[in-house]
């Protein structure tokens, strides 16, 4: 039996506002889709993910009726279960594209760095509420810092740059709000950027070539620079109001890779136009400002941390995808949340929601 009260506390506007997310992505996927048959099924891609939305919310009801403090106390084995999945990609992983990051499990491939995000929110959150006197020496950072960093780590040899910057952001807002100081956390990003020359020795060919193209589009335009061009040129064709519905160019004439996923939103662009793309990151922007909202009415530090977490999560993912579908970042392979299509980070994504209607539906201690 579900106390009325908890009920009350349900967030109806964030609800919402995430169902219309979700209806916008299901139409920019089928419009990105119709007529890319898999297994003569046109609607193969919009029912798969539709089919994902389902297993998803149903999920986030489940993780609502858990009292959060649950997975206060569950944490470390939470972060365990990410570090453990990480290592066994390494081992049992299917490698896609040059890079080893799906473990198959036959119905669907389980992609570990996703999960790994939300493991991750949440140890850092339950580390972070036990530090209750707050972060006054740079020393107090290092085991938050060493449990972010290996993960991050892990990730990067995959190797998935994306998600390891998805962690960093993670870290560095999560630490904010517990209280560090802001010199400390300026340090940390000094010598982030400092060191980041360091790892073009580390990354492979491919990556290299995407931090050359972003800096100089035109120079490989039939090659590495191919799918950022083609993304600006859907952008900026769709002007005002766009091209209209199913109307696509870059689609249709099958000139933009990966349309249906990583870059979606040049799908939206070209066909809903600037209005279309304000309305998308007004959406946006209203589910990660409720989401503070929601965090800063939370009754503990471990909900607001969480909230903090998720919010910071889904605003680094948007402005880094939209980013490089206009050529401001570079090409990272991050999907945009609710957008991209992919079970994965759809399933994570809905569970993140969940934890934070959990938190905002016990915001007020009850008392029995």
């Amino acid at each position: 039996m579900i106390d009325r009260r908890l009920v009350r506390n349900f967030d109806l506007r964030l609800f919402i506002v995430l169902i219309i997310l979700c209806l916008v992505g299901l139409l920019t996927l089928y419009s990105a889709t119709y007529g890319l048959e898999e297994g003569g099924d046109p609607l193969y891609f919009v029912k798969r993910q539709a089919l994902w939305l389902g297993v998803g919310f149903a999920g986030m009801l489940v993780i609502c009726l858990i009292d959060y403090i649950n997975f206060y106390n569950w944490a470390r084995y939470i972060y365990l279960f990410g570090l453990l999945l990480l290592l066994l990609v390494l081992v049992y992983g299917r490698s896609s594209g040059g890079a080893m990051r799906w473990i198959p499990l036959g119905i669907f491939d389980l992609q570990p760095s996703e999960v790994a995000k939300l493991c991750l929110i949440i140890f850092l959150a339950r580390l972070m509420a036990d530090k209750k006197e707050g972060y006054f020496y740079f020393s107090e950072l290092l085991p938050v810092l060493a449990s972010t960093a290996l993960p991050a780590l892990i990730v990067f040899v995959q190797p998935d740059f994306g998600t390891s910057l998805v962690f960093i952001a993670l870290v560095l807002a999560m630490l904010y709000l517990a209280g560090a100081r802001p010199r400390h956390l300026g340090g940390l990003l000094a010598a982030g950027a400092a060191l980041t020359p360091l790892l073009w020795r580390f990354m492979e060919e491919y990556q290299r070539m995407r931090l050359v193209v972003f800096i100089d589009p035109g120079m490989d335009p039939t090659g590495s620079g191919w799918q950022l061009m083609q993304s600006m040129i859907a952008i900026g064709s769709g002007g005002l109001l766009g091209k209209g519905f199913m109307g696509s160019t870059q689609v249709r004439l099958e000139f933009l890779p990966v349309h249906y996923s990583d870059f979606i939103f040049s799908v939206l662009g070209e066909e809903a136009g600037f209005i279309g793309a304000f309305g998308l990151l007004l959406l946006y922007f209203l589910l990660i400002y409720r989401i503070l909202w929601i965090g800063s009415h939370s009754k503990d530090q471990f909900g607001a941390l969480i909230c903090c977490g998720v919010a910071t999560m889904f605003a680094f993912q948007v402005l880094v995808n939209i980013g490089m579908t206009i050529s401001i970042m570079p090409v990272t392979g991050i999907p945009l949340p609710f957008m991209s299509y992919g079970n994965n980070a759809l399933l994570i994504n809905l569970a993140a929601m969940g934890l934070v209607f959990n938190v905002g539906m016990r915001r007020h201690k009850i008392q029995f």
